[in-house]
């Protein structure tokens, strides 16, 4: 990631109409600030300034631009601070948990989200469970910084040692064809590639990657640590079958994944070790600037079906107005504009197809489909056939208690006791002694 940058951009041309009703009367917007997400892919927040800018431009409002990196929390650490202070930027980039987080701070945006869901689709319900809180939207979802972590893996490698053609299970261009593909058939490809010395990498750290892995193969077996009633529910058989199926998966993954953090799933895959991995394209980006060879035999799918379905796992980023901006009118305007389609595939496109809009009917962007080599390697990447269920880590507990369940990795920590030979009944009782301390916090 970049250092923090900041760009400042003055009123521009005139003679455009302002839009209403955000923004009411010629020259009558003022300032907008705002503070965005330091994008990691090189270029990518160009595409925002550029957006921002020909908005400005058009509604004569004076704009200033901070992309915030999130190496540090240093994101984290802006939005509390200004939460506290009552005063910052006008728009913020908020990560997935914190808009439940700052909920009394923020200006509710059904004003937009209604014409968004009409005019792009309906947005999936981890957006909503993100994004709303009693009945109301707190933000609205964000394409820059939403990812799908599920699995990239190597097709030579699949087909060679696992005899799976990864690429008709998922064809580009055409709907997947998983009836065949699940957990049970994953974790067989696992055994397989490990047996060749080629094996899969996924963490079971208490990193985001290895927690939202953990968080989509819980959820395929319908185990939920807590409901959404806030009632403990981790000592269920659901529970016991993704603990006992996690358990014969790590025996034929790398012996040091419980110490992985977020680098060092695309470190596996890259390097030529590894068969597959849970990541957005990230490791394929890397791969084909420093390893072109392996990038070639990326291919980007789905997840494998569990007993109650296919779930991957899903983190979007949303953008929110404070309810102490100084310029609400004009900071609806630019957060309806960034968007539209048009925006959200400009965005896309900048980031190489990493981003992506959680609206449903922008799932088919020709970033997707031409990105490559191999040509077609992100067109599954989006969900573009809705087949299987965008989930989160630690859904569906209430969110103040999901997100001390997902930062401080109880599932990859269950997994990890469980590797370690800890008795099935010990594991659960540990977790639940967590649990409830959560609830009294």
């Amino acid at each position: 990631m970049s250092k923090l940058s900041r760009r400042t951009f003055q009123s521009l041309a005139t003679g455009a109409v302002l839009t209403a009703p955000f923004v009411r009367g010629a020259h009558a917007a003022g300032k907008l600030s705002m503070g965005f997400w330091d994008h990691w892919v090189p270029g990518a927040n160009q595409a925002t300034t550029d957006l921002v800018n020909a908005w400005a431009a058009k509604e004569k409002v004076e704009v200033q631009i901070d992309y915030i990196t999130s190496q540090g929390n240093k994101n984290r650490l802006t939005i509390a601070a200004e939460a506290q202070a009552r005063s910052g930027h006008d728009i913020m980039a908020f990560p997935s948990w914190e808009p439940h987080d700052k909920a009394k701070l923020l200006e509710p945006v059904d004003d937009l989200m209604g014409p968004l869901i009409q005019q792009n689709g309906k947005v999936n319900a981890t957006v909503e469970y993100l994004g709303k809180a009693d009945g109301k939207w707190l933000v609205v979802p964000a394409t820059v910084g939403s990812q799908i972590k599920g699995p990239c893996s190597r097709i030579d490698l699949l087909k060679q040692h696992a005899g799976i053609d990864i690429q008709a299970l998922y064809p580009a261009g055409g709907p997947p064809k998983t009836e065949t593909w699940t957990m049970d058939a994953y974790v067989k490809a696992a055994e397989a590639c490990h047996k060749a010395g080629f094996p899969f990498g996924i963490g079971i750290g208490v990193t985001a990657d290895s927690v939202d892995s953990a968080g989509a193969i819980f959820s395929s077996f319908g185990a939920e640590l807590v409901d959404a009633g806030g009632n403990i529910t981790v000592k269920s058989d659901a529970v016991r079958q993704a603990l006992d199926y996690y358990k014969r998966l790590v025996a034929v993954m790398p012996a040091d994944i419980a110490a992985w953090d977020d680098s060092s799933n695309n470190k596996w895959l890259v390097s030529g070790k590894g068969t597959s991995i849970m990541n957005p394209p990230s490791a394929w980006a890397v791969a084909k600037r420093d390893a072109p060879q392996i990038a070639e035999q990326l291919w980007t799918h789905g997840m494998p079906a569990g007993p109650k379905g296919r779930f991957a796992p899903f983190v979007p980023y949303f953008w929110g107005v404070w309810s102490f901006s100084r310029n609400k009118p004009a900071a609806k305007s630019l957060l309806m504009d960034l968007s539209q389609a048009s925006s959200a595939e400009k965005m896309v496109a900048a980031s190489g197809g990493y981003d992506l809009p959680s609206f449903a009917k922008l799932t088919t962007f020709k970033t997707w489909a031409e990105e490559g080599p191999p040509k077609g390697t992100l067109y599954h990447y989006p969900n573009p056939h809705d087949h299987q269920v965008l989930s989160m880590a630690g859904a569906p507990a209430p969110p103040k208690i999901a997100v001390q369940i997902y930062t401080q990795g109880i599932m990859t920590k269950m997994v990890a006791r469980q590797a370690q030979g800890e008795a099935m009944e010990k594991t659960l009782n540990w977790a639940a002694g967590e649990l409830e301390g959560f609830m009294r916090t």
